[in-house]
């Protein structure tokens, strides 16, 4: 029986885990197709810098990744510690760019008075600092990462449904060992698919 994401993603066990995004019927993420001979190789710029935008608002810290032709490779670590030192006015400021807030999140950025409701104010915030520290929120929330690739390729490819295979699969790395062996195979995933004779001369990793 498969397990629920939260049960494979358990920051009691480990901050560190190891996420693959497949694209649905193995399509073209990014590279050329050697069949069609068209070039998709400027999706791997809108990954990497989503990604790395994304890293600046979520407590997630991006250690390692690969963004191969069907798929990708992602190596993220929550950073707990960091959520938690945020203020309730950093954890609004994070999640407005990306979510709608509410209109007493928005009277509370703008310094209004706001009496009895601050405390349900708070609250929410609370609930906005769990899901920064998220690697589900991360990749598969609207205009978060897998979603917002998604939308962008499909308008490109003029057409519409799925993109993605699944929501993501996860593994976790239970120590530093696994941390750095889990690296070392992401980054060698374009010398295996003989699309860069080196970690170091490989782009996007």
């Amino acid at each position: 029986m498969p397990k629920r994401r939260k049960s494979l993603i358990s920051l009691e066990a480990t901050s560190y885990c190891h996420c693959i995004s497949r694209c649905v019927r193995r399509a073209f993420l990014n590279g050329e197709d050697a069949y069609t001979g068209r070039s998709f190789e400027h999706r791997r710029d809108w990954i990497e810098e989503r990604l790395l935008e994304l890293a600046q608002i979520f407590a997630i810290e991006v250690c390692g990744y690969a963004l191969m032709a069907t798929h990708s490779h992602l190596v993220l670590h929550v950073d707990q510690p960091l959520a938690e030192s945020w203020t309730t006015r950093e954890v609004v400021e994070r999640w407005h760019p990306l979510f709608s807030g509410t209109e007493r999140s928005e009277r509370y950025l703008r310094e209004e008075p706001l009496l009895e409701v601050e405390q349900q104010v708070e609250d929410l915030a609370e609930i906005w600092r769990e899901r920064l520290t998220s690697v589900s929120w991360l990749l598969t929330q609207r205009r978060c990462l897998n979603e917002h690739i998604a939308r962008k390729a499909n308008e490109e490819d003029q057409c519409t449904g799925h993109f993605w295979e699944d929501r993501f699969k996860s593994q976790a790395l239970l120590d530093d060992q696994a941390v750095l062996a889990c690296l070392a195979y992401v980054d060698l995933n374009p010398v295996r698919a003989a699309i860069a004779e080196t970690p170091e001369s490989s782009d996007y990793t």
